[in-house]
């Protein structure tokens, strides 16, 4: 069993994340899902990014770090899209993760990375949110500080194409990333 914090999207917390949650928890995980928004939630990405600047990224990355408050060091970090960031601004923080699952976004390693750790990244292509040469230095550090990545691109999925409540989705492509991200937990 992994403990899991999941990072909801710059839409906010929405039955996607909670349903990832509870299939995770299906699996005999135990999940959080911190709503980042206060409840707040968006329809789309521009009225999402306005609600991210209206609440602020200090203030979301504050709730984030206290909803980790009293979780193991070990658990294990899951960002979509804008949890993706999140994730990137904590992981310096939790250098014991057990594993990073980014879905939907690339993310930077922070300097402090543990070499062998594991870690997953899940997106379409295209997608402006993981283009091809954020995804290759995502790769290139990784391999530079020994970090376990494994790289899933998904022709043709739109960019939320595991959730099934926006025109992007994709289930063959979803149900592919979900089998994986519960391998890689295994």
């Amino acid at each position: 069993m992994s403990h899991i914090a999941l990072f909801h999207s710059v839409l906010g917390l929405r039955p996607a994340e909670l349903r990832a949650a509870e299939r995770l928890r299906r699996a005999g995980h135990e999940v959080i899902t911190p709503d980042l928004f206060g409840g707040e939630t968006a329809v789309t990405l521009d009225q999402g990014f306005q609600l991210l600047d209206r609440i602020g990224w200090a203030v979301v990355v504050k709730r984030a770090r206290q909803a980790l408050t009293g979780m193991p060091d070990e658990t294990v970090l899951v960002g979509f899209s804008m949890g993706v960031g999140v994730v990137t601004d904590l992981w310096s923080e939790r250098p014991d993760a057990a594993g990073v699952i980014l879905l939907h976004a690339t993310a930077d390693l922070p300097e402090s990375v543990r070499p062998g750790l594991r870690v997953q990244l899940h997106v379409a292509e295209p997608d402006d949110f993981a283009p091809p040469e954020r995804v290759a230095a995502l790769s290139e550090a990784a391999k530079e500080a020994s970090v376990a990545l494994e790289v899933f691109r998904y022709p043709g999925a739109g960019h939320f194409y595991t959730d099934r409540d926006v025109p992007d989705h994709d289930a063959a492509a979803a149900e592919l990333t979900w089998r994986r991200v519960l391998g890689f937990l295994a």
